[in-house]
């Protein structure tokens, strides 16, 4: 086949090329020019530069170097617009609302599926490849292609995919989902991919150093937008006792315990952030317990909507394990989900998958988690 590769300058996308090209495939490498480094907002307090992982100069030298190895073609794809649409401002906007956001979901599906899906189906191609640790299947009985967990479960990665449509699934190529992390490192040395060796980015790619709030205070003080930052504001218990006080909403997030700057005889953790109060409300551990949260923006990935409830396993951040729960469906692509036993830090703005009962293989479905507040 005729195989476009997503090339993100990294040991994975490496590895799924070399795979593909041993199999006999012809190959198109696409790597993405996602963030505009010369805007300078990541930048320490000297002014100087942080050390980027996302789209760098050398991202895509080494991704440009991997398709010389291996003999195709390659392109760079300037994506910097749409991706600041698409992934950072929705990024900014949930932090200022107080919500968690996880942008790497948006930008698998909305840009770089949506994509190189275009640019596939533009130059000939059958597939779209990447490096993710997942698989996908075509059920001959539903007439639907199935989204897998990938093998190694400390680097599935299906939990960034579930907003995958079927279009996109029945195009999508994972080669690294039957392995895992020393196998796909061992395919790269095997074929003497200078990537091999390569350090991988556990952040936010256009947040380097992890500070997301510090990054949005930059990106907003660029844009001229400092008046969008959020003034600080009380610190309440559930009773709505003042303890303290905030710096801004968009600097705190449901479970956090450190940095609260509140003395008290024993840990209070955030339970909830009130956007139209501007607070942030402390408690117990035992407050961060959740029985039942909605979902908006739920795409069921294995099925069309269902009518009724649905037994499902479902995880609610990525290294969470999934728990049994029933989920009903609402309307406007909404869904109640109800577990069995309570979860802790249930966090509005992070992503809830939804998996089978039996043995949490397959990607159901999935839904933006809600705030249940007012504000």
């Amino acid at each position: 086949m005729k195989i476009a590769v997503a090339m993100s300058g990294g040991v994975d996308s490496s590895a799924a090329a070399a795979i593909l090209k041993e199999q006999g495939h012809e190959l198109v490498g696409f790597t993405m020019q996602l963030w505009d480094q010369r805007r300078l907002i990541n930048v320490d307090e000297n002014g100087d530069p942080l050390p980027s992982r996302c789209c760098s100069l050398d991202d895509v030298y080494d991704a440009r170097r991997v398709a010389e190895k291996l003999g195709f073609p390659f392109y760079v794809l300037n994506l910097e617009k749409d991706f600041d649409r698409d992934v950072v401002e929705p990024f900014i906007a949930a932090y200022l609302s107080g919500e968690t956001p996880i942008p790497c979901v948006a930008c698998n599906s909305r840009l770089k599926f949506a994509s190189l899906d275009r640019m596939a189906l533009s130059v000939g191609c059958e597939k779209v490849a990447t490096g993710h640790y997942a698989r996908v299947e075509y059920d001959e009985k539903a007439g639907r292609y199935k989204l897998l967990r990938g093998r190694d479960r400390n680097k599935d990665q299906s939990y960034f995919l579930w907003e995958l449509t079927q279009e996109q699934l029945s195009r999508a190529l994972f080669p690294l989902g039957e392995m895992d992390k020393t196998g796909a490192r061992d395919v790269a040395r095997s074929s003497s991919l200078y990537t091999a060796e390569k350090a991988e980015s556990q952040e936010i790619c256009f947040v380097p150093d992890g500070k997301y709030s510090e990054f949005i205070d930059r990106y907003l003080t660029h844009e001229g937008r400092e008046g969008e930052i959020p003034d600080g504001g009380d610190i309440v218990d559930a009773a709505g006792e003042v303890l303290g006080r905030h710096t801004g909403i968009h600097r705190y997030t449901v479970g956090q315990r450190r940095g609260l700057g509140i003395s008290s005889e024993k840990p209070l953790y955030v339970t909830q952030i009130e956007r139209a109060k501007n607070r942030v409300i402390v408690g117990d551990e035992e407050d961060l317990a959740c029985l039942e949260f909605t979902t908006r923006g739920v795409n069921w990935t294995a099925s069309e909507t269902p009518v009724g409830e649905v037994r499902a396993r479902v995880k609610v951040r990525y290294r969470h394990e999934p728990a049994a729960a029933t989920i009903f469906s609402l309307e406007d692509a909404r869904a109640l989900i109800r577990f069995d036993e309570p979860q802790r830090a249930v966090t509005p703005g992070q992503a809830a998958i939804f998996y089978d009962i039996d043995t949490a293989e397959e990607v159901l479905g999935g839904g933006w988690i809600e705030r249940q507040d007012a504000g």
